[in-house]
């Protein structure tokens, strides 16, 4: 991939998501966010770990994040389902998703 390229926003052959994977991913979000009260997205930008990537919270805390194409589909996707939608390095991430976190990690036996 040339310099070029990455300048007009073309992504690397390697990181372009299947159409399949994408409508995974789409059909999982929309049914956390359809079963789910107070659902927020958060749009995750990518590391040098994970890629480019959309985080629903619902109202509890309880969370679930799945590999997106790009930032404007997550918007697209958080419109759709009628949801609000934020960048997570702006705004960073909800308290009561750390507070879930915290308490699915003191749950005894599980």
């Amino acid at each position: 991939m040339s310099w070029l390229d990455r300048l007009r926003g073309r992504k690397p052959k390697g990181e372009q998501m299947a159409r399949a994977e994408i409508a995974a991913a789409e059909e999982h979000l929309k049914d956390f966010a359809a079963t789910r009260a107070g659902v927020e997205a958060f749009i995750e930008p990518p590391t040098t770990l994970d890629r480019l990537s959309l985080l629903l919270v619902a109202h509890d805390g309880e969370s679930t994040r799945r590999r997106i194409p790009d930032a404007a589909w997550g918007r697209g996707f958080a419109k759709r389902v009628q949801i609000p939608v934020f960048d997570a390095l702006v705004s960073g991430y909800p308290q009561r998703l750390r507070d879930y976190n915290r308490r699915q990690k003191l749950r005894p036996g599980e």
